[in-house]
């Protein structure tokens, strides 16, 4: 209660109400050592309902946690101390919101997510079955624990929790416990709103025993509950609690405003004086109450582990290569030789599929990792995940289940979200676990990977059928926005192999991994092995991204292609035949953009190696959303991907269909190659200031700088043609017109401005607006505080309409005379008149605008409101005195 209101923020009720169960479970059920909180056969407790944390928070403060360090080390300090609780959700306080794992030390999870932390344990309770069906011996029973957790209504309606508990219930998991807070509260009040379901009758259903505590507060019925849990051998238990939310808080108890809010000070004392505690203390730990602990819990866990420490001796004299596979397994280390049964591939170009290649190198790996155990979510026939290597002829990894907790492969059932969170428990027990299914649905299991993520531990996820590729079955089952989504989250790095070496080379770099998820992304079809003679050797790999193929022999190449996966032989293809035309490209392979990112952090020089930016010509390929390429093709490349949902049809008809394919990978990097040779393209504006600029543009075509541009009058165009600056028309260039430079007549604080004085208005207007920026180049005595200050404002007209609208204009205040050329009336380059307006000064340009552009016969005016982007303002010799930029 005293941290929740001192942080102003948290969920004070139910740790309130389920203190005499976390009481009764750590000091009277709990195998677990303080002093020790790592220790192989420890007791799991996870706090599911994680919006609980001051729970959990204070249970390992008074049992005294001892702070774990690096290298799993024992570090002599509390893992909560008393001011961490104080510091409650506060920065790199020790008492985050939601319980953190390889935060707080004594947390064994993550959790928050609700149903997050069920779903885990379910996988801790299946690695303990697997852990002692595969070490214990007759005389060493090292792996016997427990798992408890605390759960809520939230948890309880969330999917996650029933796919784990259905599948709990099929493999018989005895050993796992969840004791269900049944408050029936949630943040919007009653759980009568939306939940009316009889929990107990489901559970029995699904294979669980199940028994119920009628009052929270009973430290005898919980004893009793909790033993009924020790007393069954044959399926998992659920313990119901009938609790009351915030229990003894003045105005508080059983009502939905204490889940997810302080209580209020006046509400705590009251809960104070009820508990007989005094009420004008915060924080307060009563004389006795560690030593207590440290009596039940502490000595308990303390024997039992020193028990255990002594029987692992004797085990390592008997059973030598046993515990050192457990020693190894425990550091997250392997055994010496791992890889020494993995294949490498010849080239061929029919090749294979990648999680043909995949199957063959998991298969290499299993058995010389023996704790390296996995499954799928009802798919590996098809994701090819499941352990098939024989010995003496038979294959011997066997299947995971109640009858055979040996079992090397983990049937998930048709359960993504469950398996992520399993695989996630599994791994947290030391097991090397990795799972498996379409990448499609990734989506289903991405709250558990999210989690394995913030926790940085080496679950691996096996995706396959990883673009349109999958064809016929259509965009349902077509992954676009995965890839994407995946390489979007942090801690999490995705590998999208080409070819079956860079399989191998990605199991290779995934196997030593020891704090990181990895999302394996393979193909259903085949894919030609290439020719690593000829190109590089796979092992770039481990380089994140890596020059495959290059025939500018270490010169600038013309065009980059970028790849990953099975789009890396479409562009070794288009090289090929580039490299015929005399075109030097150069094909870069990029499996993994998290791996080079990180390589490129520790290699500062390695980016402008594989990429370098004089190299602007660049093609990117890869059947899946374009989000996030720009990254690598820049602002001029450009990225043949999906940009909407695919369609049911054989795969050859779905690339001829969304433009996969060599020619159009060598059609876009001719294109590229074009474009960038021929330069930026310039909007050449009118009047004195532009003049200069043409000049000093001339000079730089001169010396080689590539440029064409955009004339808007026929002045500007004789004068650049003069200077030998390519010209083309506005059709060719629209969309690409990187800027305007232009002067101006007059310009306004708010960069408005005046312009027309040269008598191509409406084409410098049209020119601007189509400049993805318009600059402005002016004298500083163009700068006025009001438009209309210093001279005239010319409207372009019709010739037949300019009586109406000088007419017109004088009913606005607007004197107007049309503009005379050498004597007779000066014709515009589109064939209009000009009549030159003498405007009261205004600071609302655009109303002014507004009134006049609605006068018939009226084609445009030289006002350009919120046009320029920049204002570039200098003396008479061009000197820049000051800029200004659009808000």
């Amino acid at each position: 209660m005293d941290a929740v209101q001192k942080a102003n923020s948290g969920h004070p009720g139910t740790p309130v109400s389920l203190a005499p169960l976390a009481y009764t479970l750590w000091q009277k059920f709990l195998n677990f050592d303080p002093a020790n909180p790592i220790w192989p056969n420890r007791d799991r407790f996870v706090l599911s309902a994680g919006h609980a944390s001051m729970l959990i928070y204070s249970m390992i403060h008074l049992a005294g946690v001892k702070t774990v360090g690096e290298n799993y080390s024992i570090i002599n300090e509390p893992a909560v101390s008393l001011d961490a609780i104080k510091n409650f959700r506060q920065l790199d306080s020790k008492t985050p919101g939601h319980p953190e794992y390889h935060w707080t030390s004594g947390v064994e999870t993550t959790t928050g997510p609700l149903g997050q932390g069920l779903a885990t344990s379910v996988g801790m309770a299946m690695a303990e079955r697997w852990l002692a069906a595969y070490y214990n011996r007759p005389g060493f029973e090292l792996f016997k624990y427990n798992v408890y957790s605390i759960c809520g209504d939230g948890c309880m309606m969330e999917g996650i929790s029933n796919e784990a508990a259905s599948l709990a219930g099929h493999l018989k998991l005895s050993n796992l416990c969840w004791i269900y807070d049944n408050n029936r509260i949630t943040i919007e009040g009653h759980t009568s709103l939306a939940f009316s379901e009889d929990v107990a009758t489901r559970f029995i259903g699904l294979g669980w025993n199940v028994t119920r505590v009628a009052n929270a507060n009973d430290l005898d019925m919980i004893e009793r509950g909790i033993k009924c849990f020790h007393h069954t051998s044959d399926r998992p238990t659920l313990v119901i609690i009938d609790s009351l939310i915030a229990w003894g808080v003045p105005g508080k108890e059983d009502h939905h405003s204490a889940h997810g809010e302080p209580l209020g000070d006046a509400a705590i004392r009251g809960a104070k004086i009820n508990y007989g505690m005094d009420p004008d203390k915060t924080f307060e730990v009563q004389d006795g109450v560690y030593q207590h602990f440290q009596d039940l819990l502490g000595k308990r866990g303390a024997d039992a582990s020193a028990a255990w420490k002594k029987l692992f001796e004797e085990y390592k004299k008997v059973h030598p290569e046993l515990a050192k596979q457990l020693e190894l397994m425990e550091k997250r280390e392997l055994p010496e030789g791992w890889d020494k049964d993995i294949p490498t591939y010849p080239a061929d170009a029919k090749g294979k599929a990648g999680r043909i290649a995949s199957a063959e190198v998991l298969n290499a790996i299993a058995p010389n990792v023996p704790w390296l155990i996995g499954g799928s979510a009802d798919l590996a026939p098809s994701t090819k995940t499941r352990l098939t290597f024989k010995k003496d002829g038979k294959e011997v990894a066997g299947d995971f289940e109640a009858t055979n907790y040996l079992g090397r492969n983990f049937h998930f059932g048709i359960r993504e979200h469950a398996m992520g969170a399993i695989l996630n428990g599994m791994n947290l027990s030391k097991v090397r676990t990795y799972g498996s299914g379409f990448l499609i649905f990734s989506d289903y299991g991405r709250g558990s990977i999210r989690i394995g993520s913030i926790m940085e531990i080496p679950v691996l996820y096996i995706f396959t059928h990883d673009s349109i590729g999958v064809g016929e079955d259509g965009p349902t089952h077509q992954p676009i926005e995965h890839l994407a989504s995946l390489r979007a989250m942090p801690g999490l790095t995705t590998i999208r192999p080409c070819d079956s070496n860079e399989v191998v080379e990605a199991w290779r770099f995934i196997m030593p991994i020891k704090h990181e998820p990895i999302v394996l992304v393979l193909t259903r079809q085949d894919l030609p092995t290439l020719d690593r003679t000829k190109y590089s050797s796979a092992n770039g790999l481990t380089r994140g991204a890596y020059i495959l193929a290059d025939a500018s022999k270490g010169n600038k190449p013309d065009v980059i292609l970028i790849a990953t996966g099975s789009e890396v032989s479409m562009c070794i293809e288009a090289h090929e035949k580039l490299v015929a035309e005399g075109i030097k490209s150069r094909v870069v392979s990029i499996p993994s953009w998290e791996i080079y990112n990180h390589y490129c952090s520790k290699n500062p020089g390695y980016s402008e190696e594989v990429f370098p930016t004089s190299v602007r010509a660049r093609v990117a390929v890869e059947m899946a959303s374009t989000f996030g390429w720009e990254k690598f093709v820049g602002l001029d490349g450009v990225t043949i991907g999906m940009r909407s949902f695919g369609a049911s049809a054989p795969l050859k008809d779905l690339q001829k269909k969304f433009g996969f394919s060599t020619d159009a990978v060598i059609t876009a990097a001719k294109d590229q190659i074009k474009k960038i040779n021929s330069g930026d393209v310039v909007g050449l504006g009118s009047g004195r200031a532009s003049t200069a600029f043409i000049k000093l543009l001339g000079e730089k075509v001169k010396a080689g700088f590539k440029v064409q541009g955009v004339p808007t009058s026929e002045d500007s165009a004789s004068l650049a043609r003069s200077l030998n600056i390519p010209l083309v028309t506005l059709e060719e260039a629209i969309g690409n017109i990187s800027c305007a430079i232009d002067g101006a007549d007059e310009v306004d604080p708010d960069l408005n401005l005046i312009k027309g004085y040269g008598r191509a208005l409406v084409r410098e207007k049209i020119i601007a607006a189509s400049a993805k920026k318009f600059i402005i180049l002016v004298g500083d005595d163009k700068i006025v505080s009001k438009l209309g200050s210093r001279g005239k404002l010319p409207v372009e007209v019709v010739p037949f309409g300019a009586a109406l609208v000088k007419h017109k204009l004088h009913s606005l205040g607007i004197h107007g005379e049309i503009w005379m050329k050498n004597g007779t009336q000066g014709i515009t380059d589109n064939g209009n008149l000009i009549l030159d307006c003498i405007i009261p000064p205004t600071l609302d340009p655009a109303k002014l605008e507004h009134s006049i552009r609605t006068i018939p016969g009226v084609v445009d005016t030289g006002f350009f409101i919120q046009m320029a982007d920049v204002v570039l303002v200098g003396d008479n010799n061009f000197n820049l005195i000051k800029e200004s930029f659009r808000k």
